[in-house]
């Protein structure tokens, strides 16, 4: 009979490749992937701040939550500095480094509340942050992964051709009347609440390079979109899936697994040019 928790953490791998799947090749395409440094410590920040509250009022639940409003907030923070005429890597390094100073001092003072309640296991929640360990999924945690990134899908659904316009001809969509300001705002925002959706069950070590290799591997298979969105999808749910049932044979953390897979992929491919 198969484990209940393995049910889980493969039916969260499909939900994650779904939405990772989709956004790779935009973030390859529009060039994101400085964004996505900044959206690491983004994430660290609000996991930080998340655990302070969840302390403070026993309930820490809080993380995903804070995390996912701190991370919109400083990824609207970008965009808006790009809007002020900062260009796009400018405006990254201005909010990263701002905000890694703040997830120093935010750790400072989680060690003092911790010292004051510990009682709570809060050191293997950071553990687990960090690296992603998807066995701990709980169902409320599924549940809230399946319908927030079914909101998600739908939406980037919705959104997908403009954002291709946006990306490979952002005058021509100008030219159309196409606010090109509103829906890079828009992308960024996805961006930042896909990942703090899943941080979790991927991990932030590895969050960066499972959101932009499946997109890089496409493009450098195929120049045509619409297969370069089927091979983003189809690797990161065939990585994702392996990785879960690698790691539940070898108990070795799924998120070093994908991550290895991907750049031995990545690695081959660069080698056959």
């Amino acid at each position: 009979m198969i484990p209940e928790y393995l049910v889980r953490a493969l039916l969260a791998s499909v939900m994650v490749s779904v939405l990772l799947g989709l956004l790779s090749p935009l973030i390859n395409a529009k060039g994101l992937a400085f964004l996505t440094h900044a959206l690491f410590h983004s994430l660290l920040f609000g996991a930080v701040l998340g655990m302070i509250l969840g302390l403070v009022f026993e309930n820490l639940s809080l993380v995903t939550l804070v995390a996912l409003i701190v991370t919109v907030a400083l990824v609207l923070l970008i965009a808006h500095l790009e809007k002020l005429g900062f260009s796009p890597d400018s405006a990254v390094g201005i909010v990263a480094s701002f905000v890694a100073g703040l997830t120093v001092l935010g750790f400072g003072v989680l060690y003092k509340v911790m010292a004051s309640r510990p009682y709570f296991p809060l050191g293997e929640s950071i553990v687990s942050y960090l690296t992603g360990d998807i066995f701990l999924i709980t169902l409320n945690d599924l549940t809230a992964l399946v319908l927030g990134g079914a909101f998600l899908f739908f939406v980037i659904l919705f959104l997908y051709r403009d954002f291709l316009y946006l990306s490979f001809d952002p005058e021509g969509m100008e030219s159309y009347g196409g606010n090109v300001r509103a829906y890079l705002m828009i992308l960024y925002v996805l961006v930042g609440a896909i990942g703090a959706l899943i941080v979790q069950t991927v991990g932030l070590i590895t969050l960066q390079v499972v959101a932009i290799l499946p997109g890089a591997i496409a493009l450098m298979v195929s120049s045509d979109m619409r297969k370069v969105i089927a091979v983003s999808l189809f690797l990161t749910l065939g990585v994702q899936l392996s990785s879960v049932l690698l790691a539940y044979f070898t108990d070795i953390p799924p998120s070093g697994i994908a991550t290895i897979m991907l750049g031995v992929i990545y690695g081959a491919l660069l080698f056959r040019r």
